[in-house]
């Protein structure tokens, strides 16, 4: 088949990015399909044709690779230039029902931005997104997607020796808050407007006939944002390099590297193993989304009004408003997680007792399980606290509570182990694993004992790593 690739970035916006092939791959096979989402994107591809073209071992027609440019702020320091280190984006696609998506290889060989890395990644790190991206779209968080893994057939050095592999990578686009940052630090006015002005077109077209569009561009950011840092918090999803270059415009989690997610409830819980000060900790992952936007909002300062103090002060009333708009979306969150139907004032606090009650307990078990003591009690080292909580949360909830529980909180997460267990594996040349725990997430509300349940004891402290 032939893929109708359009470009719309490269013809939008010329001079933010650089033209540059994929490595190709010298033995490609393809590892996993996401025939699924093929399907949606309207594609009908072979397995050949996506071993070929997913790993850059051949351009498929109509591709015109190029890599992104951005900066960013990493842990709370600025770079200015980083851009598409390991990634080509081939180009875009449209829908059967009109949508418009990247289609983007991830670790597919070096660029202009790779600031003297090899531009490769491994089986282990492209698996992962591949997991945990199908996991966050089957429970209904947005995300970037994942169409292939395809193993290239090379080997890369990390700590060791490792099989090499590119991820396709499906988006809604790959504008960062970083993209914007990279032509504002070069005083560049014109390409932030050009760049506002896609923005809008491509992801939130009904807002071009506001009063003040790159206002309203910045309302709607904020709000995306907010809804999917509270998705995140009620999954105990750790993003784990939560850097201005991974925040995305679209309001979709991007950049799957040293993520992980939470069993036993600890708000300073970090999972990177770079995260020495525990800046992305899972308790402040909402601080962060602050201090991202603000970043995005200082882009934006001289389109927001022509004085720059009126602009200043609009950006920070906007700024200013994140904290509570946050604490809405998560206490929306909350209540499905609870089972609660509408709203009552003592909703909040019935929440925030909870989490003092259930520090250490598994957080997806406990949600899962709260209409069920006897399910629940193991799930405790003291349930003192739990057991005086539970009569005001049985009264505030009502009936029918186990079923909007059992729909409202997955059974199956992408437990830390057995992600590991599954990625090992594969390394070693053995897709079984992963294939089964892929099966257990893409039906989450579904209980499959196996992977439902905590690490054993002795699986230590779990790190992850970016995957570079």
């Amino acid at each position: 088949m032939t893929i109708a690739f359009d470009h719309s970035y490269a013809r939008d916006l010329p001079n933010t990015f650089l033209r540059v092939a994929p490595d190709p791959a010298p033995a490609p096979k393809l590892l996993v399909l996401n025939r699924k989402l093929a399907a949606d994107l309207g594609l009908d591809l072979t397995e050949a044709e996506a071993a070929l073209w997913f790993s850059g071992a051949e351009l498929p027609p109509g591709a015109d690779p190029i890599a992104q440019a951005y900066a960013g702020h990493q842990f709370g320091g600025f770079s200015p230039q980083l851009g598409d280190g390991r990634a080509h984006l081939l180009g875009e696609v449209i829908t059967p029902d009109g949508r418009r998506f990247d289609i983007q290889l991830k670790g597919s060989g070096r660029t202009p931005f790779s600031r003297g890395g090899d531009g490769k990644a491994a089986i282990g790190p492209m698996l992962r997104e591949y997991l945990i991206s199908e996991f966050m779209a089957a429970v209904g968080v947005p995300t970037t997607r994942s169409l292939a893994v395809v193993a290239t057939g090379e080997e890369i050095w990390r700590a060791t020796k490792l099989p090499g592999a590119v991820l396709a990578r499906v988006a809604a686009s790959h504008l960062r808050v970083g993209t914007f940052q990279f032509f504002a630090a070069r005083g560049e006015g014109d390409k932030v407007r050009q760049l506002a002005d896609y923005a809008i077109a491509r992801h939130y077209p009904d807002l071009a006939g506001a009063d003040n569009p790159y206002l309203a561009l910045l309302d709607a950011v904020i709000a995306r944002q907010s809804r999917l840092i509270a998705d995140w918090m009620g999954l105990g999803f750790i993003h784990g390099v939560m850097n201005t270059d991974n925040m995305a415009i679209s309001g979709e989690t991007i950049d799957y590297g040293p993520c992980a997610f939470m069993e036993g409830y600890a708000p300073g819980t970090v999972f990177s193993s770079i995260d020495h000060q525990g800046r992305y900790a899972y308790a402040n992952q909402p601080l962060i989304l602050g201090w991202n936007l603000a970043r995005l909002a200082e882009t934006l300062v001289p389109l927001l009004d022509p004085s720059r103090d009126t602009a200043i002060d609009i950006a920070n009333d906007r700024l200013t408003g994140i904290a509570a708009r946050y604490r809405r979306d998560w206490l929306a969150m909350m209540r499905r997680k609870l089972g609660l139907v509408g709203e009552d004032a003592g909703d909040a606090q019935l929440a925030d007792d909870l989490l003092t009650a259930m520090a250490g307990a598994d957080w997806t078990l406990t949600f899962r399980r709260l209409a069920d003591e006897a399910m629940l009690r193991p799930l405790f080292d003291d349930f003192t606290a739990m057991e005086a909580w539970l009569p005001r949360w049985r009264t505030r909830a009502g009936d029918g509570v186990a079923q909007r529980l059992a729909a409202a909180n997955p059974a199956v997460i992408p437990r830390n182990h057995k992600v590991e267990a599954a990625l090992t594996a594969a390394t070693e040349g053995d897709m079984a694993p992963f294939h089964a725990l892929l099966a257990a997430i893409q039906t989450p509300f579904a209980e499959a004992e196996p992977f439902m349940l905590p690490a054993p004891t002795g699986f230590g402290q779990y790190v992850t790593f970016c995957g570079t």
